[in-house]
């Protein structure tokens, strides 16, 4: 069996709309995990250690931590000549090949249509994500290793002429 991404897209959206923070889904070979917060799942951490983790962890107070701006709004709008790179596609974002390495761009980059922004991984496929257009990046819109959402604005590029 395989799932399309509009398949996956219907998943996380039946995800958010409950009370449950994660699904994991096994059908044959095809093993699917989402988690509401964005959060990744470590290799070799088991259901077991985790239901262990959040029994012991204290539950956070929302009350004492002010609530983050959605993703895409960090930089405000885009000013006049400037353009949001959008994702092509559900699934984690990642600004840099692995981790510790230097990001794909940083503000002041010049970028063209061919330059890799970032990667999205969808069930363990790693997608290069292109900025397809030409100018200079002046905001990274999307948190690396967070969840994005087709047409999430990851960057803000001006545009050259």
């Amino acid at each position: 069996m395989s799932l399309t991404g509009a398949d996956i897209a219907e998943i996380a959206k039946l995800l958010d709309e409950s009370h449950f923070t994660d699904l994991r889904l096994e059908m044959g070979s095809l093993k699917l995990r989402i988690r509401r917060d964005g959060g990744r799942w470590s290799p070799g951490y088991d259901e077991d250690e985790a239901e262990e983790v959040r029994s012991a962890a204290p539950a956070p107070s929302s009350a004492n931590q002010p609530e983050p701006p959605p993703l895409g709004q960090e930089a405000g709008a885009a000013r006049a000549g400037e353009i949001d790179v959008p994702a092509p596609l559900l699934g984690n974002f990642y600004s840099a090949p692995r981790p510790g390495d230097p990001p794909f761009v940083q503000p002041g980059d010049k970028v063209n249509e061919e330059t890799v922004i970032g990667i999205i991984e969808v069930m363990k496929l790693m997608n290069p994500i292109r900025a397809g257009v030409t100018g200079t990046v002046v905001a990274i819109l999307a948190e690396n290793g967070t969840a994005v959402e087709d047409g999430q604005p990851l960057i803000r590029v001006k545009v050259d002429g």
